[in-house]
């Protein structure tokens, strides 16, 4: 039996992940919100929705980048001790978001209908989801201003911090989804739009608080020179970006393979694609956490103790996955019947909730040595790998199993599982462990 961190490096950590999985927690609470709300619109919405936020996070990974940008170089300076002008790379970051990501998503909400007819030839999902990808898009552009600023609170060690902006997000969004999509006296119902239009609104408020509480806690975020800082921002950004956006792009052809099986399968897939945001928190959390702990040690000139923060880290995520995917291949009728309300959806994806609820603990080490290598500053080799397995192992996989052998979307999840999401795991162990990370330098 693998033995677990003792008790003091076990509360480093969770000091650090609760609060990020706190906030995150929240993030996938709404969004598996938003998939309740809507399946009471029917099948066709709820696959709309699904489609329309999985176009909107390949646009958006883009600038997937900008978290590890800000945490990355910061807790080095944190690990080194450097008091000095330690918003630097906050600053750099904005800036070039501030710049870049608002014109895109000005393009992509132009061409919203002919983005989601190429992904679905329904044309009533075409109809449903083009007004809430136009307000989900808008809404990414602050989303991503505000997964910035959560980037340097995890970096100082200040977590709990992004995770207030995150309660306050549910505080507002919650009640006008409820008020936008279904009405409420003189104000209409805007069916699935509204889902969109709250999420616009809980972005921006979101946003707002973020710089309030960056002029209390991160003086000088605003001002100053971003040049010197361009170089470090860039090395990490486009590589980390590209990655997202590529892996993300790669999820919105999945449902494009599952498009081709039909719409109540697209119903499916994207209650259980939400399922992973649920199941894999610990994962996404606790790799952020360990990213802050890996730089950190890196800017104290301790790769041993990098690479021991590492592991203690994957032993706490892979215990804490393996406990909450228990329902989902225990009770997978109980769980997939709060979202899904025809039974031809609701049994299309009782096998691969279980199947996901079983396998979660073993995939979601790839989840973390991701994000442990990202805070070592070693994106391009993440890069390389998810392009690999995802264009060379789940795309044509998921085509030739699930269309081309009829094994529809079981087949489809299988090779998901099994053979994409396995090998990733075990070749981003394989870099960890390698060390070439160690050798990274990040500050100029």
């Amino acid at each position: 039996m693998i033995a677990l961190p003792n008790r003091e490096r076990r509360g480093r950590i969770l000091r650090l992940g609760l609060p990020i999985m706190g906030g995150m927690s929240t993030y996938t609470f709404l969004e598996l919100l938003d998939i309740l709300f809507v399946g009471y619109l029917g099948t066709t919405a709820l696959a709309a929705v699904g489609i329309s936020i999985l176009v909107t996070f390949a646009y958006l990974a883009l600038f997937g980048g900008v978290t590890i940008a800000v945490q990355a170089p910061t807790a080095r300076l944190v690990g080194a001790r450097i008091t000095e002008d330690r918003v630097r790379y906050l600053r750099t970051t904005l800036a070039l978001v501030t710049g870049a990501a608002p014109l895109g998503a000005l393009l992509l909400g132009y061409y919203a209908e002919e983005v989601l007819a190429f992904m679905s030839a329904d044309p009533a999902l075409v109809a449903a989801g083009t007004p809430y990808l136009r307000w989900s898009v808008a809404a990414g552009v602050f989303l991503t201003l505000n997964n910035t600023f959560m980037g340097f609170w995890n970096a100082t060690d200040r977590p709990g911090l992004y995770l207030r902006v995150v309660l306050l997000q549910a505080g507002i969004k919650i009640p006008l989804n409820g008020l936008l999509m279904f009405g409420w006296g003189p104000i209409p119902g805007y069916g699935a739009e509204g889902a969109g239009m709250a999420l616009f609104g809980a972005a921006l408020a979101g946003t707002a608080y973020h710089a309030i509480m960056a002029f209390r806690h991160a003086d000088g975020w605003w001002r100053g020179s971003i040049a010197p800082h361009v170089s470090v921002v860039a090395r990490l950004l486009g590589p980390a970006g590209a990655q997202q956006f590529l892996e993300n792009l790669a999820l919105a052809l999945m449902f494009r393979i599952v498009a081709v099986v039909g719409t109540v399968e697209v119903a499916a897939y994207t209650v259980l694609v939400n399922f992973i945001g649920a199941v894999g928190l610990p994962a996404w959390a606790l790799g952020m956490a360990g990213a802050t702990l890996v730089g950190q040690s890196l800017g104290a000139r301790d790769p041993t103790a990098a690479h021991r923060w590492a592991w203690d880290v994957v032993k706490v995520g892979s215990l804490a996955m393996m406990v909450l995917g228990i329902p989902f291949w225990a009770a997978p009728r109980e769980v997939l019947s709060i979202f899904l309300h025809e039974r031809e959806a609701l049994e299309l994806a009782v096998w691969p909730c279980r199947i996901l609820g079983i396998m979660i603990g073993l995939n979601g080490i790839g989840y973390l040595f991701a994000s442990l290598l990202y805070g070592a500053g070693d994106v391009k080799r993440v890069l390389y790998v998810n392009l690999a397995t995802q264009y060379g192992i789940l795309l044509p996989g998921a085509w030739w199993v699930g269309i081309e052998l009829g094994a529809g979307l079981l087949g489809i999840w299988m090779v998901h599982q099994f053979a994409f999401r396995a090998v990733n795991a075990v070749v981003l162990a394989a870099l960890w462990q390698q060390r070439r990370w160690a050798r990274i330098e990040l500050m100029p």
